[in-house]
Formats: structure tokens, sequence, C-alpha cells
């Protein structure tokens, strides 16, 4: 049996670490999914944890990257575009445990600056960038795109605790749609 050196990273760590995290905040909710439990789920200690992320947030945060990776801008116009963004990102908060940690680290960042900074500029600002170079919108208008979308949609978990039914959602792209169309910003 081999050991491995001391301070070399294991490779795919952070496979672990994120499937652990979000299984754990599925499995207990976002509150009660701490880095204790979230290390134990990963067989590691929770010192590996500190060590890659300064705090449940910071792990929250790259763990929902890794869920969500590239939004897929498809589509031939400006409105297939938004659509299929919408569509994504229902879907992906509907995967087991993304909706959750999402809503929850969410919730405490708007008490604590230090993390509504890393959830700005890791996880907002990528996607807000590469919405607005597909569509050509000012930086204000996709914001109020991913906050509409993101904010319905984060209230709709936590209020039931179930994804948005697909009617739902194709109201909201229609009403989302609708507004966009209109050339005035």
């Amino acid at each position: 049996m081999t050991s491995r050196p001391p301070g070399r990273p294991r490779t795919g760590l952070n496979d672990v670490v994120f499937a652990a995290t979000l299984s754990t905040v599925h499995e207990l909710g976002y509150a009660r999914a701490t880095v204790d439990r979230i290390a134990a789920a990963a067989g590691i200690a929770k010192t590996t944890i500190y060590r890659r992320w300064p705090s449940k947030g910071a792990l929250i945060v790259d763990c929902l990257l890794d869920a969500f990776g590239p939004v897929p801008l498809e589509g031939a116009g400006r409105a297939e575009l938004m659509s299929s963004a919408i569509h994504w990102i229902v879907a992906k908060i509907g995967e087991p445990g993304v909706g959750d940690a999402f809503a929850g680290v969410f919730s405490d960042a708007v008490s604590d600056p230090a993390l509504r900074e890393i959830l700005s500029t890791r996880l907002q600002d990528p996607y807000r960038i590469a919405l607005q170079e597909a569509l050509g919108e000012p930086e204000a208008r996709v914001l109020f795109f991913i906050d509409v979308v993101v904010g319905t949609l984060l209230h709709r978990m936590g209020m039931t605790g179930e994804p948005m039914a697909a009617a739902d959602v194709t109201a909201l792209t229609g009403m989302v749609l609708s507004h966009f169309a209109d050339d005035t910003a």
C-alpha cells in the first residue's frame, strides 16, 4: 500500500466533496448540512475542506458552479437564447440538493457581506457576462433578467419545497420574453 505525499491534493477530491455536499443538503436541508456532516459524508476530515474553502458558503458557491457548469446559450435568436437559459436554470435548481444549496447560501449572503461578494463575483458574474455578450444587453438589464428568473424560482422552492411546475415555467418564460421584446431599457 502506498501512501500519498503530504500536502498534495487528492485526485477527484472536489468531485467527492461536491457530491457529499449536495447529498447532505438534499437529505438534511441547508442549515443542518454543516461542514462536519459534509466531511463525514465525503469520508474526509473537515480540515481538508477548510484548506480548500474558508467557509461553508464558499464551498457551496464552488459546488453550485460545478453543478451548473456553463450556461448553454443555444438558439437562433435572442428569445431562444433567453428561453434556453431559463429552462436550464429551472432544471439545475430542480436537481437534488441544488435548489436547497442555492437558496441557503443566498439567504446567508443577505447578512454576510463577504459571502455576498463571493456569491456575486464567483457565481453570478460569469453567467451575467456570458448573457450580456450573447444578448447584447447592458449589465442592468441582464441583472434584472437574472433577478426575475432566479428570484422567482428560489421563491417557489422556498414556499413549496418543490421546483416550479412546467406550466408556470412556460408562463414565466412568456412574461420575461415579452418584457425583453420591449426595446426600451
